[in-house]
């Protein structure tokens, strides 16, 4: 009878347990889509597509950011790796993503939004515990802007360059210096964007963080990405969604699990034509989906 007893109430609290679980992770995973919300399929005529692994089984996002927006200063794009995986990244992303999101309207120049973002991490970790091993944090910042014509621009703050596609395959944006990454050194005096070519009609941009490029397999080999983004366009440009689960599926394939760091991949494609930006442009010469993996990625 006490075995019986005993079993029963075990049983009980098992099921309060997993529900309660269940509800945790249900609110958790909420919040997470509030925070990297999903982007839409295009922004002012931009082909949009991007996704993030997390490194951390329970959550839906983890220490990667990215988020395109339409402004009258040009489409803004910001993509950053947070110190650290998973959850306990979580703060200093919503720092970052929440001061980019209103910088990206109010700054007309491309170095004011990464002044904004650098002392937004820095009220961030001042606020915290300063022996917390967060106060230590750091994020790695890639900062585009696409003008009305295609013109690019960039600020890097230790985040690797991004790719361009085209007829001759993959081959990165740019190769010049980046500055050090936010939060351990202060940003120089003397900030300017650097040029960044054009954004031509049939060309696609694809912006990642290392936990792609870093991604190894079980003999210790890195990730072929510039291989696999040549292949994805082998036959003529590709849909940014088609990219993006093509470079996935071919990810998870090569580690084989979960990559250990936390990989995010947004690809932006100039389909041929861009729609006017939203409102008067101030100096048209200053101046650029689900946060899951693709189901079958």
């Amino acid at each position: 009878m006490f075995l019986a007893v005993g079993t029963g109430l075990f049983l009980k609290a098992r099921r309060t347990l997993l529900r309660e679980l269940r509800q945790a992770r249900a609110a958790a995973g909420a919040a997470q889509s509030v925070l990297l919300r999903p982007l839409p399929p295009s922004v002012a005529g931009l082909g949009l597509a991007a996704a993030q692994l997390s490194a951390d089984p329970g959550a839906a996002v983890g220490g990667d950011l990215y988020e395109v927006m339409a402004t009258e200063h040009g489409v803004r794009v910001v993509m950053g790796d947070v110190r650290g995986h998973g959850l306990a990244a979580l703060g200093t992303v919503a720092a970052v993503l929440g001061s980019f999101r209103e910088a990206a309207h109010d700054e007309a120049e491309l170095a004011g939004v990464l002044r904004r973002l650098d002392r937004a991490l820095a009220r961030h970790l001042r606020a915290g515990d300063p022996d917390h091993p967060a106060a230590e944090d750091f994020v790695t910042v890639l900062l585009l802007e696409i003008t009305d014509d295609g013109a690019l621009h960039a600020l890097n703050c230790g985040h690797p360059w991004p790719y361009m596609l085209n007829t001759r395959g993959a081959e990165h944006l740019l190769s010049a210096d980046v500055l050090p990454p936010l939060g351990p050194f202060p940003l120089p005096e003397d900030l300017t964007a650097v040029p960044g070519g054009r954004l031509r009609p049939g060309e696609t941009l694809v912006l990642y963080t290392d936990g792609v490029a870093d991604a190894r397999d079980a003999a210790g080999r890195f990730f072929p990405l510039p291989a696999v983004l040549t292949e994805s366009t082998r036959d003529g440009p590709a849909s940014p969604q088609t990219i993006l689960r093509t470079v996935f599926t071919r990810l998870l394939h090569h580690t084989r699990t979960r990559p250990r760091d936390d990989a995010a991949i947004l690809v932006l494609t100039n389909p041929g034509h861009c729609s006017a930006r939203p409102g008067p442009r101030r100096n048209a010469g200053s101046r650029a989906t689900s946060p899951h993996p693709p189901a079958d990625g």
